[in-house]
C-alpha cells in the first residue's frame, strides 16, 4: 500500500510539473489566431519582388507537412474567428493574389499533391482580357471545381486610395458581376490590391458587405482583430527563405488597441505612430520596432506607463507604401508580431 501511495505521489508530481512547464512555456492545444501566408508568382524569376522560387515553395510545403501545423481554408478560419471558435495552435492559411498563370502551372500541382487548401484572390481584368501571364476563366473554374477557395480582388487591381468611394464601389461591382457570370457566385472575402487601404477604402468595403478583408501588412489574424484589416505575411524571393517562413508560420499575435494614426493613408509624414498593448505579456523590454524608411536596425520607442508605445520617426516615407513592424519574443522562442502598412500620396 505504501509503495502504491509513493508511486501515485510520484505520478501526480510528474503531472503537476509537466503542467507547470506547459503553463510557463505558453504551449496551448487551442488558439484564437492563425498565420495567413501570401504569394503572387511561382518560378517567375524575372519578377523577383513578387515571385517565390520553386525550390523555396517546396521547402514551405515540406515544412507545413512536418506535423506541427494545421493548414485550413481561409474562409473556414475567418468563420471560426468571427464566431469566437478555437483553432489549433499553429493554424496556417495559404493565399495567392492576382491569379497569374504560374498559380495554375506551378503552385496548384504542388499544393494538390500535398493536399493543402489555398485561396486565390482573382484580379478580374487580367483574366477577362487574357493578359499574357494570367490564368483564364476555364482554369479558374477548374480550381473552383477542385475545391480551391476564390477571393475577391477588384476588377482593375488599381491603387484604391486614389479612387473616390463611388469609383471604388463601381470597380468592385464590375468585378462582382464578372465573378457571378463566370463562377456562379460573388466571393465574400476581399484582398486589397497592393495591401493598400485607408478609412475611406474600408468604408466602401464595409458598405458592400464583405465578410473580411486582408492587407499585406505582417502580423497574425486573431479573434479580436478588425475583420477589414486582417494581416498577411508576404513571401517573395528575398523574403521567402525557410527561416522567415518558419517565423511567420509559428508567429503569435501582438494584440494592440488605440493605434495612431487612425488612417493608413498618411496625411502627416512621418506619422506620429503609437499603440497600446492589449494583453499582459510579462514585460515589454524585448519589444522592437522597424520602419521601412530607416536603415540600420530598430527605431527608438518610448514606453508610456505599462502598455503605451510611441514612435517618432526622424525621416519621411517616400511616396507609395511604407511599413512599420513590431515584434516581441514570446514563449517557445516564437515571435509576437504586429505590422502596419501605410499609403503615402505623392
Amino acid at each position: 500500500m505504501r509503495q502504491t501511495r509513493k508511486a501515485t505521489t510520484r505520478i501526480l508530481q510528474a503531472v503537476l510539473t509537466a503542467a507547470a512547464i506547459l503553463g510557463m512555456s505558453g504551449l496551448a492545444q487551442a488558439a484564437d489566431w492563425a498565420s495567413v501566408i501570401m504569394y503572387h508568382r511561382f518560378g517567375e524569376d524575372q519578377y523577383s519582388s513578387t515571385n517565390i522560387r520553386v525550390e523555396q515553395f517546396k521547402e514551405h510545403i515540406a515544412e507545413l507537412q512536418n506535423g506541427q501545423y494545421t493548414v485550413l481554408p481561409l474562409n473556414e478560419i475567418v468563420d471560426r474567428l468571427e464566431k469566437g471558435e478555437e483553432l489549433p495552435d499553429r493554424t496556417v492559411a495559404l493565399t495567392i493574389d492576382d491569379a497569374y498563370a504560374s498559380v495554375y502551372d506551378v503552385a496548384w500541382p504542388l499544393l494538390r499533391e500535398a493536399k493543402l487548401p489555398f485561396t486565390v484572390f482573382v484580379a478580374v481584368e487580367g483574366v477577362d482580357k487574357q493578359f499574357a501571364d494570367y490564368m483564364n476563366w476555364d482554369q479558374v473554374r477548374e480550381l473552383r471545381d477542385a475545391g480551391v477557395h476564390i477571393g475577391h480582388h477588384t476588377y482593375s487591381h488599381t491603387h484604391l486610395p486614389l479612387l473616390s468611394p463611388e469609383e471604388i464601389e463601381a470597380d468592385i461591382n464590375l468585378a462582382s458581376e464578372r465573378y457571378e457570370a463566370e463562377l456562379g457566385f460573388v466571393p465574400a472575402i476581399f484582398a486589397y490590391p497592393y495591401g493598400e487601404y485607408g478609412n475611406d477604402v474600408k468604408a466602401a468595403i464595409r458598405k458592400i458587405g464583405f465578410k473580411a478583408a486582408f492587407g499585406q501588412q505582417s502580423g497574425v489574424s486573431y479573434s479580436g482583430h478588425d475583420r477589414l484589416e486582417l494581416p498577411r505575411f508576404a513571401m517573395s524571393e528575398n523574403y521567402g527563405g525557410i527561416g522567415r517562413f518558419r517565423l511567420a508560420a509559428n508567429a503569435l499575435p501582438l494584440r494592440v488597441t488605440d493605434v495612431t494614426p487612425s488612417d493608413n493613408v498618411l496625411k502627416r509624414n512621418p506619422p506620429n505612430f503609437g499603440f497600446t498593448i492589449a494583453e499582459d505579456y510579462g514585460g515589454l523590454n524585448g519589444l522592437s520596432c522597424f520602419s521601412s524608411n530607416q536603415t540600420g536596425g530598430a527605431v527608438p520607442i518610448e514606453k508610456i506607463g505599462n502598455a503605451r508605445i510611441e514612435i517618432r520617426l526622424a525621416s519621411e516615407f517616400k511616396p507609395g507604401r511604407g511599413r512599420i513592424n513590431c515584434t516581441l519574443l514570446g514563449p517557445d522562442r516564437r515571435w509576437r508580431w504586429f505590422g502596419s502598412l501605410f499609403y503615402i500620396p505623392k
